[in-house]
């Protein structure tokens, strides 16, 4: 009785004497057509030509088969896939929490992180926070959401209008930027820095770091976890003048 005994099947293209057909129809090294020659004929003429015969087409009647070098095509492929997976861009959301009677300063903080993941071309869900009382005040939240949606009307815009969800009031901003575009000005900027870090060698380290903190685009992206301090902050007893202006 038959038994599948498992292991991975290779998706590795058959290569010189792995190739088992009688005959292959041949791509020279310079993609010109050789024509349908037999295996023994190919081999022959990878060996002359100091190259590999790779088959390239194996569901083609006859396969078809190129000479060339399996190594460098392999290490090509390996850094085009490289090349596309660092310029491959991810729609993420980042997520920030606010309560209804933030003080000034925490709000400062807060539309700060939300500025640096628009500008990063991440969505931006804001989460209003009702507690208690709080709750049956629910224009707080809406005012502070759109609030905070005009101060950063120049890099994103509201693209799920706030809506009551429980406890939470929760609105979801979108970035007037692609992703691409900023990840691309990301690269140009920091080309631009080490550019003028070669031209200036005697500017100190330091003084680079601090440059590249205030572009706040390059720099790790700040996540929920990130933020755990400033959500607690948030969340702490508002004074008395900060609640008369919310």
């Amino acid at each position: 009785m038959w038994c599948y005994r498992g292991g991975s099947i290779s998706t590795e293209p058959r290569i010189n004497d792995r190739i088992r057909v009688p005959e292959v129809r041949l791509v020279g090294p310079s993609g010109e057509q050789v024509g349908i020659v037999p295996l023994a004929k190919a081999l022959e003429l990878a060996q002359e030509y100091d190259l590999d015969l790779v088959e390239v087409a194996a569901s083609a009647r006859p396969p078809v088969c190129k000479l060339m070098d399996y190594g460098k095509f392999k290490y090509e492929s390996a850094m085009k896939a490289r090349e596309a997976r660092k310029n491959q861009a991810h729609t993420v959301i980042k997520e920030m929490k606010l309560r209804p009677k933030i003080d000034p300063h925490d709000y400062d903080t807060k539309k700060g992180h939300v500025v640096r993941f628009l500008k990063q071309g991440d969505k931006v869900k804001i989460t209003i926070m009702f507690r208690g009382r709080e709750q049956s005040r629910p224009e707080l939240g809406y005012r502070l959401l759109q609030r905070l949606a005009t101060d950063v009307e120049d890099l994103g815009f509201i693209e799920s209008n706030p809506k009551q969800d429980g406890r939470n009031m929760i609105m979801v901003l979108g970035p007037h930027k692609k992703k691409t575009e900023a990840m691309a000005e990301a690269r140009e900027a920091q080309a631009a820095r080490k550019a003028e870090a070669k031209a200036n060698p005697g500017k100190s380290q330091n003084a680079h770091e601090s440059d590249i903190d205030g572009e706040g685009i390059d720099g790790e992206d700040i996540d929920s976890e990130d933020i755990a301090d400033d959500v607690e902050a948030a969340e702490a007893p508002a004074p008395a003048s900060a609640s008369a202006e919310a």
